[in-house]
């Protein structure tokens, strides 16, 4: 297709591969940060995300790169992570940006930036950061987690994304929940964004934590509210919190039969809950059979700076490839 964009004009005579561009497109911003072949976070910014007019949507990432060869006085090699599913073919599935679902974001990317980009999934952008430099540096299998508006991740070996056949490994928040957990809280079995029912996304993400609350008699679904109760010592808080564990704890356990990782990094607004992090083991373990044991669990290091980074990253690879 042809979109209407203000041309990427490319700095001629620079070395277009001396610094990368990593853009993070989320539902409400688009972040763009600069960095070094050293992965050195130079400078980085924020935009409203454009969610109706996929034409403003494209334009707003021309933009971002546009200002970036501006203040550099060069271009740059270019990595995108954006949320949802983008196949082999380009073509994007996106709840977040919904103005971007059908359509082929890598052919026109390339098109309107004049160059080669490099696109991948935000989740499993935030495991390959981590897994390069972070908090997984130095382990060969790991697998990154995001718990926050959503529940998902990727998986990692050696420093390289495991992509699968048709590039979602690593989603296990659309993983079933287990019935037994079901039927022990008496939970409702709840509908799931991705179109399932049932899946743990619902129940696990930071959604899932202020509904749990709720569930067991909070009078609101402030997640703030819950972490304060919990650590006054609140009946009701103490007991959404086991079965919040007890849920998330089960769906690590199935990450770890499939992927069987040496270390799991965790990011996201519920990750930032200490007790999550400082008990989360104990819970896993509960779901795991004899001689199987959770590895180590780590918060993440970059944070809510892995997007941009992994991003980043991902281009950089594909460029020494």
């Amino acid at each position: 297709m042809t979109l209407a964009v203000k041309s990427i004009a490319p700095i001629r005579g620079q070395d277009d591969k001396s610094i990368i561009y990593g853009l993070d497109i989320g539902g409400t911003k688009i972040e763009i940060g600069v960095f070094t072949q050293e992965l050195q976070l130079l400078d980085s910014w924020r935009t409203p995300t454009p969610t109706k007019s996929y034409s403003e949507f494209v334009q707003t990432i021309c933009n971002l790169v546009i200002e970036a060869n501006d203040r550099y006085a060069k271009s740059a090699i270019i990595g995108i992570g954006m949320p949802g599913i983008i196949d082999k073919n380009g073509l994007v599935k996106s709840a977040n940006v919904p103005c971007s679902t059908g359509k082929n974001i890598v052919e026109d990317l390339n098109e309107a930036l004049h160059c080669e980009v490099s696109i991948g999934n935000d989740c499993r952008l935030f495991a390959l950061s981590e897994s390069v430099g972070g908090a997984g540096d130095g382990y060969k299998r790991v697998y990154g987690a995001i718990i926050g508006t959503g529940a998902a991740g990727g998986f990692c070996i050696d420093g390289q994304l495991y992509n699968g056949r048709s590039g979602f490994a690593g989603e296990y928040g659309h993983l079933p929940v287990s019935a037994y957990l079901i039927d022990k809280y008496d939970l409702p079995i709840k509908a799931c964004g991705c179109g399932l029912t049932g899946c743990y996304e619902a129940y696990v993400s930071g959604p899932g934590l202020a509904w749990i609350y709720q569930y067991f008699g909070a009078k609101n679904r402030d997640t703030y509210h819950f972490v304060q109760q919990l650590n006054a010592g609140d009946e009701i808080a103490k007991t959404a919190f086991n079965c919040y564990m007890d849920l998330l704890g089960a769906s690590f356990a199935s990450l770890i039969l499939s992927y069987d990782p040496d270390i799991i990094v965790v990011g996201g607004g519920v990750s930032k809950i200490d007790q999550v992090i400082e008990s989360l083991p104990s819970f896993v373990n509960n779901h795991l059979f004899s001689g199987v044991h959770c590895p180590v669990i780590k918060r993440a290091k970059y944070g809510d700076s892995s997007g941009v980074r992994g991003a980043a990253i991902l281009r950089k690879q594909f460029s020494e490839s």
